[in-house]
């Protein structure tokens, strides 16, 4: 009996994930080990050394980012492993559950490892704490140009369209900082003794979380009306 195309079949979705785990594996602890390097220059305390670690951490969590959605999604296009998955039993629900939640875990555990070792970072070593509102927003901005990715790549088979958009959430981090230091509310907290949640804060993170949730909640939502995966 053929599966239904709207019921989820957990065990099938479970082996995508770890499918795609056990792949990548290698390649996102090299990730992450270059992450705690990153952290541990910017714990040293030094101008030198805490910017060097920021942009060593920013670049390593864009290219975990780019990497979990490139080599799930754009890369199984290009080398029509995506055919062979389709002719097994598999509906396109379980597939788009499989690879939604592959693409989160493959992203999501460098994300908050390095999130809370940041955090960690900021409010335990001489750094000062205001620092600690522009990590998490950063983080946010990550998580949202993450999102973003993931919802293009899979809606749209162009590979040209896809990196551009991981660019292009990648190129907006320093007119972001630049956009956050024109606040006053918010950057003159920074070199602080103390974390001050201003309401612009929370207004851009709660934007940040609710616009993640919805790319991914519209993304679900095309899928189920589709009869195949693509």
């Amino acid at each position: 009996m053929n599966p239904s195309p709207f019921t989820p079949q957990w065990p099938v979705i479970r082996a995508l994930v770890q499918k795609d785990w056990q792949l990548f594996e290698k390649q996102l602890a090299a990730y992450v080990g270059a992450g705690v390097l990153a952290l541990a220059l910017m714990g040293h305390a030094q101008s030198w050394s805490f910017y060097l670690g920021s942009l060593l951490l920013i670049i390593v969590m864009v290219a975990a980012s780019c990497f979990a959605v490139s080599t799930a999604l754009i890369n199984e296009r290009k080398e029509k492993t995506l055919a062979f998955v389709m002719s097994l039993p598999v509906t396109p629900l379980d597939f788009y559950l499989g690879k939604l939640l592959g693409n989160l875990v493959t992203f999501g555990v460098p994300f908050v490892l390095l999130t809370a070792g940041a955090v960690a970072i900021t409010l335990w070593t001489p750094l000062p704490d205001g620092l600690l509102t522009l990590v998490l927003l950063l983080a946010g901005h990550l998580l949202l140009a993450f999102c973003l990715s993931l919802a293009v790549a899979m809606r749209v088979e162009s590979e040209g369209w896809n990196i551009f958009v991981m660019i292009t959430g990648s190129a907006l981090i320093n007119p972001l900082m630049a956009g956050l230091s024109q606040v006053p509310d918010i950057a003159r907290h920074w070199s602080g003794p103390v974390v001050v949640w201003s309401w612009q804060v929370l207004l851009i993170l709660g934007a940040q979380l609710l616009l993640s949730l919805a790319l991914m909640l519209n993304t679900g939502w095309h899928h189920l009306r589709k009869p195949a995966f693509f």
